[in-house]
C-alpha cells in the first residue's frame, strides 16, 4: 500500500522525531509517516477516523509495536488514549489524503459524476450532498467565507438555496456549475478546490477538531517532547499559530491584571517563527504538498 498517500515534508519530520520513543500519529492515513518514525525501541499509538486508511497502514506496517485506535483524533476516547501513553512526540498532517481525493467514491473530488459525500470516516455523519441541501443561507454563506476566504460567499449562498428548488445537489456538478452561476464563467479549479475543500471542512468539523485537540495534546505530552503539525488551509494553521503562541507566552492573564495568577511560565518553545515549507524539488514530485505548512513546538523540560 505505498501508493496510498505520499506523505509531505517526511525528512523534515523524521529529523524532528529522531530522539523519541513514543510517538503519537494522530492522522496516520496510509502510513507513510509512520514507517518513517518507526526505529527500534519506538512505541507507536496510530490513530485514524477513516478505516479504509487505518487498514492500508496496518497492512503496510505490520507487525510493529503499534497501538491502533479507528477515532477521530479529537474523539475524548482518543484524547484520553494519548494522555496514558505519554508520548515525546505528536504528529498531526491534516486535511485530505491522495487516496481520498483519487478515490471517487469517497465524494471529495470536483471531477464530474462524483457523489458529494465527503465524510472521512464512511457512513458516518452528514453526507456533503444533505449540508448542502439543508443548510440555511447564513450558515452556507459562514462556510465559503470562513473555511472558503471567498468574498462572494453571500451571493453562492444564494444561489445555492435558490438552485435548491430544481437541484438535489447529489454529484459534484451540481456544486460546480452553482460556483459558476455565482462567481462568474471565469471561475475554475482552483476556485472548485478551496470551496469544495469548505465544504469538507464543514462536513468533518475538522477545525473544531482541531481547537478540541491541541490543548489536550499539550498537557498529555511529555517534558521536551514535541507537537508537529502540518496543515494545508489558512484556518488550521491559523489556530496552531494561535495554540503554540499562547503555549509560549510567560504570561495568559487578562490584560490590566495587578498580580499574575495563571501559570506565570511559558509551556515550551516555538521551533521556528515561520512554517517549514517544502522544498520546491517535493512540490514537483508531489504537486499536492505546495499547500503544506508545517509548525513546531517543543514543551519545556517538566523537571
Amino acid at each position: 500500500m505505498a501508493s496510498y498517500h505520499t506523505p509531505v515534508l517526511l525528512d523534515e519530520i523524521a529529523q524532528l522525531a529522531r530522539c523519541s520513543h513514543r510517538i503519537v500519529d494522530c492522522t496516520v492515513g496510509g502510513g507513510g509517516h509512520a514507517e518513517a518514525l518507526l526505529r527500534d525501541g519506538v512505541e507507536l499509538l496510530a490513530i485514524d477516523r477513516d478505516p479504509i486508511a487505518l487498514a492500508a497502514a496496518q497492512q503496510r506496517l505490520g507487525a510493529r509495536v503499534i497501538q491502533w485506535l479507528n477515532l477521530n483524533f479529537c474523539d475524548s476516547r482518543a484524547l484520553a488514549a494519548v494522555a496514558r501513553f505519554r508520548p515525546d512526540f505528536i504528529l498531526l498532517d491534516l486535511g485530505v489524503s491522495g487516496h481520498q481525493l483519487d478515490e471517487d467514491r469517497r465524494g471529495f473530488s470536483f471531477r464530474p459524476g462524483t457523489a458529494l459525500d465527503m465524510r472521512m470516516t464512511p457512513g458516518v455523519g452528514q453526507t456533503a450532498a444533505q449540508l448542502l441541501r439543508n443548510l440555511d443561507q447564513t450558515q452556507l454563506d459562514h462556510i465559503f467565507r470562513v473555511f472558503g476566504d471567498e468574498r462572494r460567499s453571500q451571493r453562492l449562498a444564494a444561489t445555492i438555496v435558490r438552485r435548491r428548488h430544481y437541484c438535489d445537489f447529489a454529484i459534484s456538478d451540481d456544486l460546480v456549475n452553482a460556483i459558476r452561476a455565482a462567481l462568474g464563467s471565469r471561475a475554475g479549479p482552483a476556485d472548485f478546490a478551496r470551496l469544495f475543500q469548505a465544504v469538507r471542512i464543514a462536513v468533518n468539523g475538522e477545525l473544531e477538531g482541531l481547537e478540541t485537540a491541541l490543548p489536550s495534546f499539550v498537557d498529555s505530552l511529555a517534558g521536551k517532547g514535541v507537537i508537529a503539525v502540518v496543515s494545508y488551509h489558512s484556518g488550521e494553521d491559523r489556530i496552531v499559530k494561535h495554540w503554540f503562541r499562547e503555549w509560549a507566552k510567560h504570561c495568559i492573564c487578562p490584560p490590566g491584571a495587578l498580580v499574575c495568577r495563571c501559570r506565570g511560565r511559558p509551556l515550551g518553545d516555538i521551533e521556528a517563527r515561520k512554517p517549514i515549507r517544502p522544498s520546491a524539488a517535493e512540490i514537483v514530485a508531489n504537486p499536492r504538498a505546495r499547500s503544506a505548512k508545517l509548525r513546531v513546538f517543543r514543551k519545556a523540560d517538566e523537571s
